[in-house]
């Protein structure tokens, strides 16, 4: 049996939550993101336009549209939003993935025994911009891939249904940029040797472009056919990852624990930003020498930012350990888990720090944790014997 997957996207999401919020807003080129020396987070279809674009960085931006109003951004009303709209759809749809804060996957198979898959969407998308106010777009067909490009070819056009015997005629024509694992770097790559459409590229032999770009090259050969067997993975908000230390002897020096709390943060963060998560909530947990067990945890902006997490931690131990007892243990978790790329949170980052995140982050990547570290985390020494680091369903 055919798969029907249904992809929908919150259209400029960002945007359209303050438009909800203050009608002004309406009509006028919008971007949202941080300061003079900060990066667009999202920004509205006018400000697109003039070529503004998300990751761009604001001063650029508005070299290009200096008449945009730029707004801070305010993760707290679009996580709210977001989980109104996760509501909706888990009552209605079978199975379902929240892909980001404003993406999500539908599997609908078989729908069309009881009542048209398209109609069913439709009627759903109508549902879901009537309780929220917000717009979106979708599109429907027989995997993921072909779905998330549908949405992008329909936005502020139409909803597609892509069916079986159209795919490869809807992706012939498009740029290989469509596909979504495909970066600038594969497709300079590509452009230099005449690869410019799905077209042209789903008819070159799979082993050459497995000897071009490596593994990749068959899921990307795979992908300008219209084949796509990734499952839509059920959604929970219950995921969460953490780590717990054990001290081999127990302490009551503050800027010990401190400095292993930095180490445990950098550490997480980095795992978030690998596998491309965001956290809402953040939990510290210590357990006296008396075994006492304690936890205190908050509600935060989508984030996988470092610098806001290990605040937010080192804020959260400072209202909970009060007792001046010394600790054995102490763990960190972060949870209300959602799909999302570190961007989509740095309302206050700048240019700098990005480049400063990603390199950290390739090196780690490549050679190991403890290839580049925070000294004052030096406390914290993972892979050993004493740190248990979970992911939780």
């Amino acid at each position: 049996m055919e798969r029907s997957v249904v992809h929908i996207d919150m259209n400029t999401f960002f945007v359209s939550c303050e438009r909800l919020t203050n009608s002004e807003l309406n009509g006028i080129p919008l971007i949202i993101g941080g300061g003079d020396r900060g990066v667009v987070a999202s920004c509205s279809y006018e400000a697109r336009r003039f070529g503004v674009r998300s990751a761009m960085p604001i001063q650029m931006a508005l070299r290009l549209c200096p008449q945009a109003k730029v707004m801070k951004g305010d993760m707290e009303l679009y996580s709210q939003l977001s989980h109104s709209i996760t509501e909706i759809i888990q009552e209605k749809a079978p199975v379902v993935e929240k892909a980001s804060i404003d993406e999500f996957y539908l599997d609908i198979t078989g729908m069309d025994k009881f009542h048209g898959s398209y109609k069913w969407t439709n009627e759903l998308a109508q549902t879901i911009t009537k309780e929220t106010g917000l717009p979106l777009t979708f599109a429907l067909s027989i995997n993921k891939t072909v779905s998330k490009i549908g949405t992008g070819e329909g936005k502020q056009k139409q909803n597609l249904q892509i069916p079986p015997e159209m795919v490869q005629q809807f992706l012939n024509p498009l740029s290989v940029q469509k596909i979504p694992m495909v970066g600038d770097k594969t497709f300079q790559l590509l452009s230099r040797i005449g690869i410019r459409t799905i077209e042209t590229l789903s008819k070159m032999p799979c082993e050459v472009l497995q000897q071009m770009i490596g593994k990749n090259g068959i899921e990307l050969w795979k992908k300008s056919n219209g084949i796509d067997n990734n499952p839509v993975e059920p959604y929970t908000e219950r995921k969460s990852i953490s780590t717990e230390h054990t001290f081999t002897q127990d302490t009551i020096d503050i800027d010990k624990l401190k400095r292993v709390i930095l180490g445990m943060v950098e550490k997480l963060a980095f795992q978030l930003r690998s596998e491309q998560w965001l956290a809402s909530t953040v939990t510290i947990k210590i357990r006296y020498a008396n075994f006492d067990t304690e936890t205190k945890q908050c509600r935060v902006q989508y984030t996988s930012a470092d610098y806001i997490l290990t605040k937010t931690v080192t804020e959260l131990f400072d209202k909970l350990y009060q007792r001046r007892m010394r600790l054995r243990l102490i763990g960190v978790r972060f949870s209300g888990l959602v799909r999302g790329t570190y961007q989509i949170d740095l309302f206050q980052d700048t240019e700098e720090m990005l480049a400063l995140y990603e390199a950290m982050d390739k090196m780690k990547s490549r050679y190991g944790f403890d290839a580049v570290m925070r000294c004052a985390g030096a406390s914290f020494k993972p892979n050993t014997k004493n740190e248990i680091l979970k992911r939780k369903p």
